[in-house]
């Protein structure tokens, strides 16, 4: 994931049609603007190959689960490339 600050590593928690839910050792401030890249399989687009979806959006708030603690970002724009 892209911030304005850099590169941060980030594992996919949860994903729904208007963001993400994600882990991470450094997690961008709330209000951050972020930039990601998804790639979803074929079947489960319907498509006969893997479809990647570029997306930008930003970080609406911070939570803990457990021992982790979790961002989500809300995606505000997205391209599809097949």
């Amino acid at each position: 994931m892209e911030t304005d600050d850099g590169w941060v590593d980030a594992v996919t928690e949860n994903i729904s049609a208007n963001g993400l839910l994600f882990a991470g050792r450094q997690l961008p401030a709330v209000n951050s603007r972020v930039s990601f890249n998804l790639s979803m399989p074929s079947a489960l687009m319907g498509t006969e190959a893997d479809v990647m979806i570029y997306c930008s959006g930003r970080i609406v708030r911070h939570q803990q689960q457990g021992v982790e603690t979790m961002a989500a970002a809300v995606i505000d724009e997205y391209l599809l490339k097949a």
